[in-house]
């Protein structure tokens, strides 16, 4: 075995089961790993490097930034943080943000924002505001956001879970207006499911939502971490629908794939409602985080990011359709955040993505059925038609294997 990855075996927690890689430097869509291969990354850390591994202008803002001041807490104002909340505000069309660092943290911030409005501003009675997600959905690994989930290994003996919250299909606008009680404080939401498998719902659902929504005094919260940004041709994945919601939830590619940075952005009526010692975070909206903030969305306007991924994400979809192979069910997704969704009855998707590891094309699967494909926003055409051929290879391959004998039961 790899010393290295056998000194993380032996002292890292055994609750993540990585490809068998060790990398050590990147750049653009590539990176590299202890042996010198290169590898086109095609999963950008989950989104989080939308702009490209060690993009030399994110570089510069972090560097330039961590020379002045880095860290000083919430309890004075810098001179930075003011900027990336304009910036984050007017890109997304709301009026205040509230900086955190993981996404989970975003996620649990908007849950604690809505609870208080309920008892606040609807009035709902005490401790009985209700929030509703979808099943499949995932909005993080925190004990309350858990208790959310409708994934059996996500909550397996970690319970018991905070109380009031409801879970919905996924895609069924009419099941979230029969969902909907006086009592009901938001409705959480990813406008594609991320982690569930690229899961797109119907056209036309986000839109009936935040009807469904308006009509009964409810917030609607779009969790963007994944799906904004960019990553779906779209600054906010809501937009396909020309829909507004009450609160939005970023993260991931806010850092520029440096560091954790979170927003929660709602109108000044819900914010407001925070009074000082109601909320907080010591690292939340620091200088360098804020910094980062700033030169993440500049870019993704100054090279118009978001127009490449429409286009290469169409391009890509495209591609990967006219492979003809009973290995893949299905291609499904928007922008440059694809799924490729593998016939069981032939392989699991993590074999899938071994096979690509060897032909120098890095991403992993979703709960062992779907190819996740989410490549850094700069991917060019020739990167991708590497990666379409990469694939091609593969499913060559693995439909020789099961001729042989190899088809899975």
């Amino acid at each position: 075995m790899n010393p290295t990855i056998q000194l993380e075996n032996q002292f890292n927690a055994h609750n993540y089961e990585p490809l068998p890689v060790v990398l050590t430097h990147g750049e653009g869509v590539y990176v590299w790993d202890d042996k010198g291969n290169q590898y086109i990354d095609m999963m950008s850390a989950y989104s989080a490097v939308s702009h490209g591994h060690c993009h030399p202008k994110l570089v510069q803002a972090l560097t330039e930034q961590a020379q002045k001041l880095s860290l000083v807490s919430r309890a004075f104002y810098t001179n930075r943080l003011g900027e990336f909340l304009q910036k984050a505000c007017a890109a997304t069309k709301q009026q205040r943000a509230l900086p955190m660092n993981s996404g989970a943290e975003a996620v649990e911030t908007a849950m604690k924002v809505a609870r208080k409005w309920a008892y606040e501003v609807k009035k709902v009675k005490p401790d009985a505001a209700e929030i509703i997600a979808c099943e499949g959905n995932f909005h993080g690994r925190t004990i309350a956001i858990i208790g959310l989930s409708s994934e059996p290994q996500y909550k397996k003996n970690f319970g018991p879970f905070p109380a009031g919250y409801k879970l919905i299909p996924y895609g069924d606008a009419e099941s979230l207006r029969k969902a909907i009680t006086p009592n009901t404080a938001a409705f959480l939401v990813e406008p594609i499911q991320g982690e569930a498998g690229i899961v797109v719902p119907p056209e036309g659902y986000l839109k009936k939502c935040a009807e469904i929504c308006r009509e009964n005094n409810v917030l609607l919260i779009a969790d963007e971490i994944q799906t904004g940004l960019g990553r779906t041709g779209k600054l906010l994945a809501c937009e396909h629908e020309n829909i507004q919601p009450d609160a939005v939830l970023l993260g991931k590619a806010l850092g520029g794939g440096f560091l954790p940075v979170s927003l929660f952005l709602t109108r000044h009526e819900v914010m407001d409602i925070l009074k000082p010692g109601d909320h907080g975070s010591t690292f939340g909206g620091n200088p360098l985080a804020a910094a980062l903030g700033i030169a993440a969305l500049d870019l993704l306007f100054e090279e118009k990011l978001i127009e490449r991924s429409a286009e290469m994400g169409a391009y890509l979809r495209s591609a990967l359709s006219r492979l003809s192979s009973p290995i893949i069910a299905e291609v499904r997704g928007r922008g440059l955040l694809v799924g490729l969704v593998i016939n069981p009855r032939y392989y699991s998707a993590r074999e899938i993505c071994l096979r690509l590891l060897e032909k120098g094309v890095l991403t992993k699967d979703t709960h062992d059925t779907v190819v996740r494909l989410a490549p850094p926003l700069i991917i060019t055409r020739e990167q991708i038609d590497q990666v379409v051929a990469a694939i091609s290879n593969v499913l060559v391959e693995a439909e020789a294997a099961c001729k042989q004998g190899f088809e899975r039961e």
